[in-house]
This record gives C-alpha cells, sequence and structure tokens, in this order.
C-alpha cells in the first residue's frame, strides 16, 4: 500500500513507519519544516495548507497529530494548544481525503474518551462517552473525521490507551524512578491504567489498514485491564525493584494539577472488543508481556 502519515516523528508514529516500510510498503510523510528527503510532503494545517499531490495514489492517510497530553502543566492556553493541535489537522485531513477520495483514514483518538468516571465498569467501542475536558477532546477530535466519513470514506477511529515503551510517553517518564526502586502506586491506586504495548499499538493500527472489515471506534488497550496498584506492581516485578513510595492524590494534584484528576487518578477500564472480534491476536496480552517485552533485561 501507500500510506500517507501526519504526525510520523512521534513515538508510535516513528514505530509505525519502520513497521510499514518493513512489511513493503511505500510511506510519505506528512512534515511541518522545510521538506529534506524524497518522502516528505510540507503542509501547514493551521493554514489549510496541504499539496494535493501528497495524497495522490495513496491508499491509506493515518493521522497521529497532537500535542503530549501531560508534558505540561494544563492551564488555559495549553489546553488549547491540545485541542488545536488534534482537532485543527484532522479537520484539513479529513477533508482532503474526501477531496481526493482515499479509500481509508486511520485517526488518533484516545481511551479517555468514555472519560474517568466509569469505575470498574467495563467499557467497549459502544459505550457512552464520558464527561471532562479529555473526554470532550477525544469526542470533538473525533467527529473532525466526519466529513470523510459522510463522503464514503472507511474511517477508523484509534481510542488509544497509554503505550508502553521503553523511550517516550508515560512509562519512559517513570522508568528511572521505578528503576531506582522509587516507584509507588499513585493516589489509591484503584484506578484502572488502561495500557497497550507499542508492539500491539502498532500492530493494531497495521491490522486496521490491512482489514475493511474494520472502521468506526476500536479500542486501543490491551485485553487484560489493570488497576494503577497491579501495574506498579508488574514493574517492579519486571525490573526486580520495590515500589514502596505511594504518591498522594494530593501531591499529584500539586505537581500537575488539573491532569491529575482527569489522565492519573481516573481511567476507564477498556476493553479491546472491535480488534479481538475481528480476528486481531495481541503479542503482549497481559500486563507483564508487556512490560517484559518493554523493560525486562
Amino acid at each position: 500500500m501507500k500510506v500517507v502519515i501526519a504526525g510520523s516523528s512521534g513515538l508510535i508514529g516513528t514505530a509505525l513507519v519502520a513497521a510499514l516500510r518493513r512489511d513493503g510498503h511505500e510511506v510519505t510523510r506528512l512534515v511541518r519544516r522545510p521538506v529534506h528527503a524524497r518522502d516528505e510532503f510540507s503542509w501547514d494545517p493551521t493554514r489549510e495548507n496541504l499539496d494535493e499531490r501528497a495524497l495522490r495514489d495513496a491508499d491509506a492517510v493515518v493521522n497521529l497529530c497532537g500535542a503530549g497530553i501531560g508534558r505540561r502543566r494544563w492551564n488555559g492556553s495549553y489546553k488549547q494548544e491540545l485541542r488545536d493541535s488534534r482537532i485543527v489537522p484532522t479537520d484539513v485531513l479529513a477533508a482532503a481525503v474526501a477531496a481526493a477520495g482515499v479509500p481509508t483514514l486511520v485517526n488518533a483518538s484516545g481511551v479517555h474518551y468514555y472519560g474517568g468516571a466509569t469505575g470498574d465498569r467495563v467499557v467497549t467501542e459502544t459505550s457512552s462517552a464520558g464527561t471532562g475536558f479529555l473526554s470532550t477532546l477525544c469526542q470533538d477530535w473525533e467527529a473532525a473525521t466526519q466529513q470523510a466519513a459522510d463522503a464514503g470514506v472507511r474511517t477508523v477511529r484509534l481510542r488509544s490507551a497509554v503505550v508502553l515503551a521503553r523511550h517516550g510517553g508515560m512509562l519512559g517518564m517513570l522508568y528511572p524512578l521505578y528503576s531506582l526502586g522509587l516507584g509507588g502506586r499513585l493516589g489509591n491506586g484503584r484506578q484502572y491504567v488502561p495500557w497497550i504495548s507499542i508492539d500491539d499499538e502498532v500492530g493494531g493500527i497495521l491490522f486496521a489498514l490491512t482489514h475493511e472489515n474494520v472502521s468506526g471506534a476500536v479500542n486501543m488497550v490491551g485485553p487484560a485491564p489493570v488497576t494503577n496498584a497491579e501495574f506498579t506492581r508488574a514493574v517492579g516485578r519486571v525490573l526486580h525493584r520495590p515500589t514502596p513510595l505511594p504518591v498522594p492524590a494530593f501531591a499529584l494534584r500539586l505537581a500537575v494539577g488539573e491532569f491529575a484528576d482527569e489522565g492519573i487518578l481516573h481511567g476507564p477500564r477498556a476493553i479491546p472488543t472491535v480488534l479481538e472480534d475481528a480476528g486481531y491476536t495481541f503479542q503482549h496480552p497481559t500486563i507483564g508481556a508487556a512490560l517484559t517485552a518493554t523493560l525486562g533485561r
């Protein structure tokens, strides 16, 4: 296939480009800097500027654009950046995909679509949307793909969990603490931590690209949900380190503000119903397997 990718320089994008090329697919990257390679096209979504040649003969577009959710303490301006960095590029790409007649759009979203107040209730792709900033962000992000869906484009919305990688993402930030034996549960530890290994995140995207029966919302989560306390113990076992130092909820709120309640102290107990029903086989079906593959020595 010929696959056009926006957001190819991030954690997931970098791994996806490598996997696509390894499997023999042609990759075109949309970049917001001057073009340096033959496989690149420059674009500026803030000006709705996208060279139509970039999508010529494309079989699919994958949109992974978005500023890091937990990269900075939330304030009004950063929350607006989180929205603009997702919704604006998605709107531009969806319109371009529809106009160019590209058959497939695979677009990033987040598992916090369901909100954080789901408790022990299992949520699937048919569960209702939640409330709060992150849920609203994901809802509006997905709505921005509607132009493509209305034009008959097979549209896949990836509701991704925390992607486990040694370098990058949440685990990459916490790894130094865990490796020193300074890790611990966050808050009371009873909240769910939706997770997926980087291998299965990329594998799930490849599966969605190559299986036309996959469309709509897709929970990109590991099939065995765990609480934060279980997640913490699993990291300790893999690294052979104690995890004795819980971080109280008030300390998290002081450190990262509003993001603590929406992104750390609450999380949905989501399962990947669509992927499993379509026949995807997880490389790392348990948190232990995922962490061993990611952090194992």
